[in-house]
């Protein structure tokens, strides 16, 4: 096979996402960290979204993008692999970007590994940082490994573009700076990029979660120590009254307390919320690496030397069986009064 010519490829791309023309504020996340690796390389940030007629696009620009590739077609308004993977390529190699990035989300997960496929280059999956060897000029991509007992750093060093994923809510979105110009360029490719033998038929909403956990400003969560799935309902119940979502460990989805939507940690979801709640959890790091970034982790748990109480804010000793229900009633006194 001959050698790649690395000196044809530059600039950073981020894939962007919608959904039913409107941008995922995940677009948002990947531009932060799209922006701080193309300002280290000296580069052009582009972000990449797919769709038909999608809004705001020049949200996009003022959020941090230099360019934004607009690959707009009809076929393109719902997901399906195929089209997506050949439009993303399509643009690959009329662009010859040196760094793509994509959210770890349903979507990224289902199109960069088709991508890298297709391009002959790697991709390294749920990264938690990604920065730039200050001599190499090459993506320095830092993931879990090992059931999240050590980091690994992986290098793409002979072939482009090299490819990303990071977990949604591990970056805070870019903020809007409506002086920023760039360029918005309109794609619009021959419909046999778009062929698929797939069919797009309706989206089924998951109906388990009245407060979906990515987006919620407040999360209970509950584990092993809940004991069973009657256990857990004091965690549903604490969350109901206080407007939250519900999140679990591995051990409570596997256990059948609650559904894998639920899961946060390294083999479920990344959150972020401004309160986190977490009862009788003990803080294992694979679950400490989908919530450590909350902005306030409150911790009840009879063991005291659980590993929670080392990223908790605040902390009860005590068992939740006890004290949740405590606390359930003084919210809803508090809220009866309000």
């Amino acid at each position: 096979m001959p050698t790649m010519d690395l000196s044809n490829y530059k600039g950073v791309f981020v894939i962007g996402e919608q959904r039913d023309g409107k941008i995922h504020s995940v677009t948002y996340e990947l531009l932060t960290r799209g922006r701080a690796l193309a300002d280290d390389l000296g580069c052009q940030l582009s972000c990449v979204l797919l769709g038909d007629e999608i809004e705001n696009v020049q949200e996009v620009i003022y959020r941090g993008a230099d360019k934004v590739f607009h690959i707009k077609s009809p076929a393109l308004k719902n997901f399906l692999p195929r089209p997506y993977r050949n439009a993303i390529c399509r643009l690959v190699e009329e662009e010859k970007p040196e760094i793509i990035v994509a959210a770890a989300t349903t979507t990224g997960r289902t199109i960069m590994p088709l991508v890298a496929a297709r391009l002959n280059t790697g991709l390294t999956a749920d990264c938690t940082e990604l920065t730039i060897d200050p001599e190499t000029r090459i993506l320095l991509q830092t993931r879990p490994a090992i059931g999240g007992n050590i980091m690994a750093t992986i290098k793409t060093p002979n072939h482009r573009p090299q490819m990303a994923t990071v977990r949604p809510k591990s970056a805070k979105p870019a903020p809007a700076d409506p002086t920023r110009t760039g360029e918005i360029i309109v794609k619009e490719y021959d419909g046999a990029v778009f062929m698929t033998p797939e069919k797009f038929l309706r989206f089924v909403k998951d109906t388990t979660q009245q407060v979906n956990i990515e987006d919620a400003d407040i999360i209970v969560a509950g584990g092993k120590g809940m004991k069973s799935a009657e256990g857990f309902r004091l965690v549903e119940e604490l969350a109901e009254v206080l407007g939250a979502g519900v999140g679990a460990t591995r051990d409570a989805v596997e256990l059948g307390w609650t559904t894998y939507p639920h899961q946060i940690g390294l083999s479920g979801k990344t959150v972020s919320p401004k309160l986190y709640i977490a009862l009788g959890l003990s803080g294992k790091i694979q679950h400490m690496a989908g919530m450590q970034t909350s902005e306030v982790i409150v911790a009840i748990n009879k063991d005291p030397e659980a590993q929670i109480f080392k990223v908790a804010d605040f902390g009860i000793v005590g068992d939740v069986f006890e004290v949740v229900p405590m606390l359930i009633e003084a919210i809803k006194k508090i809220k009866a009064t309000a």
